[in-house]
């Protein structure tokens, strides 16, 4: 039987409602897709989470994509704004 291998896994909310440490264990598995290659687009309310797990943020407000933020520039307090202007 042949498995799929996609290039991008779209994760929506991957930890809502799981406890502390079965997210450890899917942020594990999300960390070693990225280094064999695949990409992830990550959907998450959570802000700490977006934070610690992405290398670039983009945010949606109205359906819309309002911002674009690379990690590195990434607050909490910025995608707020950018979600609420």
């Amino acid at each position: 039987m042949a498995f799929a291998r996609p290039y991008v896994l779209i994760l929506d909310e991957p930890t809502r409602g799981i406890d502390v440490g079965a997210k450890y264990e899917i942020y594990t598995l999300m960390n070693e897709l990225v280094k064999q290659g695949m990409s992830i687009v990550m959907i998450s309310s959570e802000l700490p989470e977006v934070l610690g797990m992405s290398d670039r943020v983009y945010v949606m407000s109205g359906g819309r994509i309002v911002g674009e933020l690379p990690i590195e520039e990434a607050t909490q307090e910025k995608i707020m704004e950018l979600a609420t202007n």
